[in-house]
Formats: C-alpha cells, structure tokens, sequence
C-alpha cells in the first residue's frame, strides 16, 4: 500500500506488534488485569463501523470520493488500533511502573479508588470483588489518552495519502472524526458497566 511504502517504520512496528500478539500469554488471575487485553476485541469489533462513520465524514467535509474517503479511513484506523493504541497502553504501563503504580493503592479511600482507576488504568490491580467497576471506569480514563494517540496517527496517515488537500484541514476533519467515533466507543465501558449491574454485581 502507498502508505507503508512511503512510512517504512510504520510497517516495521505493526509487523513487530502482530508478532508480540500472537505469542500465547498465560493470565494468572494474581497478576492484575491488562486492561489492553479487553481494548482490543472492543475496537476490533468496532472497526468496520468507526471505518464507515469516519469515511463518511472525511467525504462530506473534504469532498473526497467514496473510494478515497474508505481507504484512507481504513489505513488509517488500522494504523492506529494495530499500533498506536498498543504502544500507547505501553506507554501508560511503563509510566505507571515508574510512577508508583505497581503497587495497590488500596480501595478504603476515595483517593485510593481515584488512582486505582487512572494511575493504574493501564493494567489494574487485581481486586477482584470490585473489578465489575473498576474496568469501565478505567476504560473510560484510557479513552483519553488513547483518542490523542489515534487523533495524531491517524492525521499523519490521512495528511500523508491526502498530500493535494490543505493540511490543517486534514487535521481537524480527523479530529472532528475521531470525537465522533470516541464517544460511540463509549458505550463499551458504559454497556459492560450496566451488564454487570444488571447480573447483580
């Protein structure tokens, strides 16, 4: 693809990140939640519609044609689930290891629930009876981090395919675009949140 003959680290890093996930990783129970494990299947599932959506936008806004508008989309939404979203969470985890956030901060506070579900969103410390809050609260505080992630690579894709169009333009239409498909992404945290309300939790 044009794309990833012109951004040749891009390739490299996906190439890398494919490989990293398709290596078997035992989940004991003790050792927390990696909150990118259930990231993941969320925007896996979410591709085709946010794909569709943010084509449509990119269409009405920058006057491309249906074709264009799908594949710079597509490029650049699987630039950015397939590696930025992964190598922001490692990110995130690797501050929280250097920040204090490898160990339990504990649940008796307020301020002990606050930093469990934000210093510690990356990967959550395994409590285990309030995990049914704590992984839709902290999906909703990695929504942040990760919409400026997804934001600025899927700018430099869309700038890169969309050379004839202004670029500051590119920009804001990718903005605007990813604003939409972030709050739809929303409802993940907010339908597992009431699902376990709704099972009793």
């Amino acid at each position: 693809m044009i794309f990833f003959r012109e951004c040749t680290w891009c390739f490299t890093v996906l190439l890398a990140l494919l490989i990293l996930l398709g290596i078997p990783v035992v989940a004991w129970a003790n050792a927390g939640v990696p909150m990118i494990v259930l990231v993941m299947p969320a925007l896996g599932l979410s591709i085709i519609p946010i794909i569709v959506i943010e084509a449509f936008y990119f269409g009405r806004k920058l006057a491309l044609s249906f074709s264009k508008a799908v594949k710079t989309a597509a490029i650049a939404n699987l630039v950015s689930t397939l590696v930025g979203v992964p190598l922001a969470w490692l990110v995130l985890v690797f501050l929280q290891m250097i920040t204090g956030g490898g160990g339990a901060f504990g649940l008796d506070s307020t301020l002990g629930k606050a930093l469990s579900v934000t210093l510690q969103a990356a990967w959550l410390i395994p409590y285990e009876s309030d995990l049914h809050w704590m992984i839709p609260v902290a999906g909703l505080v990695l929504m942040v981090p990760f919409f400026f992630v997804s934001w600025w690579s899927e700018s430099y894709v869309a700038k890169t395919m969309l050379k004839e169009y202004p670029a500051q333009k590119v920009n804001v239409a990718v903005r605007n675009a990813n604003i939409l498909t972030y709050f739809l992404l929303a409802f993940w945290p907010f339908g597992y949140l009431i699902l376990n309300r709704t099972a009793g939790q």
